[in-house]
């Protein structure tokens, strides 16, 4: 790490953002399962039913994602014309959900796609946007449903298709963060953009074995890139590792002489809580977006927590890749996030 506190370029792979850059508001909305969870009380909006209101489940998505940002900007005091940029992503076929609602919001659009990791690809970028002085604010959001990524990604809902142990639930719901310089809300002080990792395996009903080597490299870099090491942070996450890629993770990381144990935890594993028959845990890009946009903004802004690093975890396949007996590539993107004035 270089000795000079204002480079923003620390590397090929981490940022630093030195001009106050903060989560000035945060919000999330989510489906009738993850509004039974061990979250419940900090969610924004929680629809009772998967269609929340709609005529499809796509369309209950846009919803979501609307919901989020819609309850962001309020809790902000501001509107959409006030935001120079929204950053958003989804799962579905040409980021429909983020076209979409970002057509309704009138905000220019810079659609991104990171699978699940869009969470902290969005934040990274509306942060070095803001940092740069391209935007005076931007909204970074993301979104997903299970019924949609399930008719996406494998098979419809109602074709009942038994699933393994390794499978996950891919989270409904959205989460919205408006980026600004100053106020009160979190201070974003670096990124560590991931490189696209594939250590060849092919199961798509087994992400967090896909997902943690992309989680270790993107930490390795971190760590090495800014000097600090897992015990600087009161928490550490990775967006979707659940049961089965959380532990991996430790392993990894163990062998790479970083001892995680104390500080490690997976938001696919927060969300819900054992009983909620959710197979390995969370997936999904809402994943980390809904448990970094509320219960760890709260207990950044509560003081319980200092300082933050969340690293969303994407698997880049697609329905065409894996019929063609493709591997999945996957990939990670970190942003720390720092408590107090």
């Amino acid at each position: 790490m270089s000795s000079n506190p204002h480079l923003k370029r620390v590397s090929r792979q981490t940022w630093h953002f030195d001009q106050n850059v903060r989560l000035q508001s945060s919000a999330v909305a989510v489906g009738p399962k993850e509004g039974e969870g061990p979250l419940a009380s900090l969610f924004d909006v929680i629809h009772d039913d998967m269609y929340a209101g709609q005529n499809t489940w796509e369309n209950a998505e846009r919803q979501l994602l609307e919901d989020a940002v819609s309850a962001a900007l309020k809790k902000a005091g501001t509107t959409g014309s006030e935001v120079d940029a929204i950053l958003a992503g989804d799962l579905l076929n040409q980021n429909i959900t983020t076209n979409f609602t970002a057509e309704k919001l009138e905000i220019p659009l810079l659609g991104m796609y990171g699978a699940c990791s869009t969470s902290m690809l969005t934040l990274a970028t509306a942060a070095a946007l803001v940092n740069a002085g391209y935007a005076n604010r931007a909204i970074a959001a993301c979104s997903s449903h299970n019924a949609t990524a399930e008719r996406q990604y494998r098979y419809p809902t109602e074709y009942g298709g038994q699933k393994p142990p390794t499978a996950q639930w891919t989270v409904t719901g959205a989460g919205a963060g408006l980026v600004g310089i100053g106020g009160t809300g979190p201070r974003i002080t670096y990124a560590t953009m991931g490189k696209v990792v594939d250590m060849g395996i092919k199961d798509p009903l087994d992400m967090g074995s896909a997902m943690a080597p992309a989680a270790v490299s993107t930490f390795l870099a971190h760590f090495q890139d800014t000097g600090r090491k897992p015990q600087d942070y009161d928490l550490i996450v990775t967006g979707d590792l659940a049961s089965v890629g959380y532990p991996i993770v430790k392993e990894l990381m163990l062998a790479e002489g970083y001892d995680m144990d104390q500080v490690y935890n997976d938001c696919g594993l927060m969300i819900y809580t054992p009983d909620q028959d959710v197979f390995a845990g969370g997936s999904g890009c809402a994943s980390s977006a809904v448990v970094t946009y509320s219960h760890i903004v709260d207990q950044l802004n509560r003081g319980l927590l200092k300082k933050v690093l969340v690293c969303a975890t994407g698997a880049l396949l697609s329905p065409v890749s894996t019929q063609q007996g493709n591997s999945i590539p996957c990939i990670a993107h970190a942003v720390a996030l720092e408590g107090g004035q």
